[in-house]
């Protein structure tokens, strides 16, 4: 009975060129006339230093070297081979007459994927190069994945790129939100702080004049991060920054066309309002909103939801109290109280975000309240200018340099001839 034809290979495959490498020509010439015959392109070489020109010129798919050879092995030539470098893998074959596993394990060590022993038989030869058949088409697809994942990557790459530039000119423009961080009235001063966590924040300070003796300030955090929190500081900002009593949140045009000025209370429960039914989002934010007295000292407040205001006396007195409220967008109608408290010569008053309250330290650990009251106790000294990012310094090397969760905010007020 005649023995079954194997199936010829299809050269269109993962093999296509075949390197021969034998030093005998009668040996190459049988097993070219074979593989020639099934369709595949042959190169023959005569030695490894030989074969070695050839794989750098073309670089073959499948490999069939004589392990014994005169010069360079068969074992020497296949860990040259693989030194080469090339996006395609090709599949190794040694010829040999050695069977032991000492000598079969040192072939695999070198690189070689296969074994065949002399004489070739032609069916087993056509098995092995079916098996590389596969094992190189896996490889290809793999690298095909691998090549197109690599361009995504690189597109979203570049898309990154292109966010971040835009990220980039969207804080620079947020940053502006707050173009002058101190201020000097004469008889009191500011400073400002506006730092954020990513590119775009949350956060948003500020303070507008009301007459030529009073002054509002606002500390600003609106829920979550990004973009959309940004977008909403940049509408608050319009609000409480507008000089047109027909925009400004806190002037009331009466029908007259004079305008009066709301109390703190009464301009929250207007953004609480804008919030809910113009804005449509379902971001909130908490707030701190004070009218302060330039001569008298007196300031009245409204909390929504933010951290308690943080007064500093003259004589290094700490007080942090506040009535807490809700914050701002959530219920309809809401109410919201307000608050006075005085300022003598010398007192300081902070507005801070929560981010600076909530900041953990290495083990997780939140700074807290009185972990602030601390900070501001040490930096009682500090000229108003640089006393705010002297709080951001303490909370870096609290952190450990490790970043801030939250976006960092604050107002300090100072009384200087109240």
């Amino acid at each position: 009975m005649a023995k079954p034809e194997l199936e010829k290979p299809i050269v269109t495959g993962a093999i296509r060129r075949v390197l021969l490498v034998d030093d005998s020509r009668v040996q190459r010439r049988i097993l070219s006339v074979s593989l020639k015959r099934d369709g595949y392109e042959v190169f023959e070489a005569a030695s490894g230093q030989e074969a070695l020109e050839i794989c750098k010129q073309i670089p073959p798919d499948l490999v069939l070297s004589d392990w014994v050879m005169p010069g360079m092995s068969g074992l020497e030539f296949c860990r040259e081979f693989r030194a080469l470098t090339g996006d395609d893998y090709g599949y190794f074959i040694l010829l040999t007459s050695k069977s032991e596993k000492a000598e079969v394990a040192q072939g695999f060590d070198a690189g070689a994927d296969d074994f065949l022993t002399k004489p070739v038989n032609g069916y087993e030869l056509r098995a092995r190069i079916s098996a590389g058949e596969r094992i190189l088409r896996m490889q290809r697809e793999l690298t095909d994945k691998n090549r197109m994942i690599s361009e995504t990557l690189d597109e979203l790459q570049r898309v990154y790129d292109s966010l971040d530039s835009d990220l980039l000119a969207a804080k620079k423009l947020q940053q502006s939100l707050v173009p002058e961080r101190f201020h000097d009235f004469g008889t009191a001063a500011v400073s400002l702080l506006l730092q954020s966590s990513g590119h775009v924040g949350g956060d948003l300070v500020g303070y507008y004049p009301i007459s030529d003796t009073r002054i509002g300030l606002y500390s600003i955090d609106v829920s979550g991060h990004g973009i959309s929190s940004a977008l909403i500081t940049a509408r608050l900002a319009g609000y409480l920054s507008s000089s047109s009593p027909q925009i400004h949140v806190g002037m009331q045009v009466l029908p007259d066309g004079s305008h009066v000025h709301l109390e703190p209370s009464a301009i929250v429960a207007r953004l609480n309002e804008i919030m809910l039914d113009e804005m449509e989002t379902e971001h909130y934010f908490t707030m701190l909103l004070a009218d302060v007295d330039l001569e008298t000292g007196l300031v009245v407040m409204a909390q929504a939801g933010h951290p308690h205001p943080i007064i500093q006396r003259a004589d290094g007195t700490i007080i942090q109290d506040g009535p807490g409220g809700l914050p701002v967008g959530l219920i309809p109608d809401a109410e919201f109280t307000q608050f006075e408290l005085k300022l003598h010569k010398g007192d300081r008053l902070y507005l801070l975000s929560d981010g600076v309250v909530e900041c953990p330290d290495q083990g997780g650990t939140m700074l807290g309240e009185e972990g602030l009251e601390d900070i501001i106790a040490e930096l009682r000294d500090q000229t108003l200018e640089n006393a705010l990012q002297a709080i951001v310094t303490k909370l870096e090397k609290m952190t450990g340099g490790a970043g801030f969760p939250d976006d960092i905010s604050g107002i300090l007020f100072e009384c200087r001839g109240c």
